[in-house]
């Protein structure tokens, strides 16, 4: 074959498992065409296992916003674990065969079905796992918070399909956890709102960039009511100056920690001098005049100072609404100095992204 021959030929399609949340249901195959799948399969809850030739096009192109996670698939085995013997020590073994040299920080197993309650295949991942280490040398991360966010780690997913492996660093998938973020679950009675789990969800996300905020780290909270992500940000000893219209649940009252102020966002003025490390936005209403109340504010923040800020999309029947709002609020930040350096879909977030800036 002659050299031009060579620079003619197709590129190789690659397997690759998306996460696609169900929330996106609708526009998923516009999604996965944008990733340039050839062929995809359904596992699981809201898993592809994909074929591209563009593998870059998961992280770096406007359709990679709707995929929650994603990973090479270096090993692939379809079976029932449910109905075969042996399947924790055949699995271990193969794992330990095809991955142990190439020296992962850590290995993190979950399911395809990450919020069903049939608790089999959590069982079957947390066993697995246990097996695995028992063969693995030992490794760097024991933990998902220990892990380094650009080094590798091996990654499965088992679930009625069979089992998915690959390695990748947390921040190419991601999340630190097999499948994603961390999920964070509300059922306690004396929860506030779901907010809280947002916030606590996107607090975890941010290790894959940043390092945890130091206690009494102070923030400003706009349109915080009832006081979901107060009441989360406050149980990890942050400060929070929030501001909201309307009341906050009265649980909150007398708060260690927490300044509210009644009023409007738009009308708010912090007094002079005042900084601080964080601000939050998670207000309903059009992103555009949220992100300008973001803008006005966020010069009280110090430098390198943290925004994390929801983006309402009003409605998702295609690509192209979402993209063409996301790149104006990326683009009006950027004109006032705020850095874009991640973002998200969280487990909780409908509608919406969770988008994080920077001050520069």
């Amino acid at each position: 074959m002659s050299e031009i021959e060579k620079n003619d030929s197709p590129p190789a399609v690659q397997p690759w498992l998306v996460r696609i949340p169900e929330i996106f249901a609708g526009i998923a195959n516009e999604v996965l065409r944008k990733l340039g799948a050839v062929s995809s399969t359904k596992l699981g809850q809201d898993y592809y296992l994909i074929k591209t030739a563009t593998p870059s096009a998961i992280r770096g192109s406007e359709a990679a916003k709707f995929v929650r996670w994603n990973l090479p698939m270096d090993h692939t085995w379809p079976c029932n674990a449910q109905k075969m013997e042996g399947f924790i020590e055949k699995a271990a073994q193969t794992l330990l065969k095809k991955f142990g040299e190439r020296n992962p920080q850590g290995l993190f197993i979950g399911t395809l079905q990450p919020t069903s309650p049939d608790k089999y295949y959590k069982g079957l991942a947390s066993n697995l796992r246990g097996r695995v280490l028992q063969l693995f040398p030992k490794l760097k991360a024991a933990t998902v918070e220990e892990q380094d966010p650009k080094e590798e780690t091996l990654f499965c997913l088992v679930g009625k399909e069979g089992l998915f492996c690959g390695m990748q660093s947390p921040r190419a998938a991601n999340g630190l956890y097999a499948g994603g973020s961390k999920y964070i679950d509300q059922d306690a009675p004396d929860t506030i709102s779901r907010a809280g789990a947002k916030i606590a969800e996107a607090l975890h996300y941010l290790l894959l960039y940043r390092p945890a905020m130091k206690e009494g780290s102070h923030w400003i909270e706009l349109g915080a009511c009832p006081g979901g992500m107060t009441s989360e940000l406050l149980a990890r000893k942050q400060r929070v100056t929030a501001i909201d219209r309307a009341p906050l649940d009265t649980r909150l009252d007398g708060r260690p920690g927490l300044k509210f102020f009644l009023e409007d966002v738009a009308v708010f003025q912090p007094k002079a001098g005042t900084t601080y490390d964080a601000l939050l936005c998670d207000m309903n209403g059009p992103p555009e005049e949220s992100i300008e109340q973001v803008i006005r504010l966020s010069r009280f923040l110090r430098p390198g100072g943290l925004v994390v800020f929801t983006l309402k999309v009003p409605r998702i029947d295609s690509l192209d609404e979402p993209n063409e709002l996301f790149r104006l609020i990326v683009s009006m930040g950027k004109g006032a100095g705020l850095r874009l350096f991640a973002q998200t879909h969280l487990t909780y977030n409908r509608h919406e992204f969770t988008l994080f800036f920077e001050t520069v």
